[in-house]
């Protein structure tokens, strides 16, 4: 099971979750609302590096660097 990231546009609340199916409906723990998934991913660069994008949304997250 993939794990995404979501933020609750009603609480402001983010969070990830472990999803079965890539179109399950995923609800805030905090309040219960309806959540939208955050897309971050990696870029890829022609010379064959890869460069890790941060969506600064991360709970956990230092900082990017």
């Amino acid at each position: 099971m993939p794990l995404f990231e979501y933020k609750c546009l009603t609480c402001g609340n983010t969070f990830e979750e472990l999803v079965k199916k890539y179109d399950d409906e995923v609800f805030c723990p905090d309040c219960g609302s309806l959540c939208q998934k955050n897309y971050s991913g990696t870029v890829f660069t022609g010379t064959g590096q890869t460069v890790k994008k941060c969506s600064g949304n991360c709970k956990n997250c230092k900082g990017c660097g």
